[in-house]
């Protein structure tokens, strides 16, 4: 299925030019994950219901939608862009009027990722190089205070990762590497086409 065919069948408006971007050092202009790269993950990725997804800079809200949409599960997006946060509350009225969900899934916060408090039900962490790897640090630290309050195994993905990130987490005592799923068609042209998911080490 083609990219506006999804965001039609959502009823949503995720496609186009990300416009309105502020410039600031530490945090990357938004892209959406495209769909196919979705369907890739998820044909090798296991999500339940009961596991709740945190998307670091959801812009639209494109992830929150397919993964409410297909698995059903628990999603927040932290989006900084006043303006992205506003489309994706639109989108979620819209998804929600084609869909007849009540939405209790689906939960958009408008802010910095590192002043974001961690839910403490969260146990998936999905992060497309929205900022700096300072604010990774950061981000990382506040997941894992998170744990020392609510012990739970974690999962990191990561997509497009940055090599800065995989440093940082491959030498990290609290993280091991366990999975890495290539995106068949791209990754040949483009090796950053992939996903790189780590879990909390025991």
């Amino acid at each position: 299925m083609k990219e506006y065919q999804y965001d039609k069948m959502l009823n949503i408006k995720t496609t186009g030019n990300q416009w309105g971007f502020p410039s600031m050092t530490h945090y990357n202009p938004y892209e959406p994950t495209l769909y196919y790269a979705l369907e890739v993950l998820f044909g090798h990725y296991e999500l339940k219901r009961e596991d709740h997804i945190i998307d670091f800079g959801s812009g639209k809200g494109r992830l929150s939608f397919y993964i409410d949409y297909y698995f059903h599960a628990k999603v927040t997006g932290i989006e900084m862009n006043e303006k992205f946060y506003e489309m994706a509350m639109k989108n979620r009225a819209q998804y929600l009027h084609r869909t007849k969900r009540r939405g209790d899934g689906i939960q958009f916060y408008c802010g910095l990722a590192e002043d974001y408090k961690i839910d403490l039900s969260a146990n998936r962490f999905y992060f497309f190089n929205p900022f700096s790897v300072q604010i990774f640090h950061r981000v990382i630290q506040n997941i894992l205070q998170s744990i020392e309050e609510s012990p739970r195994n974690i999962e990191i993905i990561l997509y497009y990762p940055h090599d800065d990130y995989l440093f940082f987490l491959d030498n990290h005592p609290s993280f091991v590497r366990r999975e890495e799923i290539i995106i068949p068609k791209m990754y040949d042209k483009n090796p950053y086409e992939r996903f790189i998911i780590y879990r909390s080490d025991d």
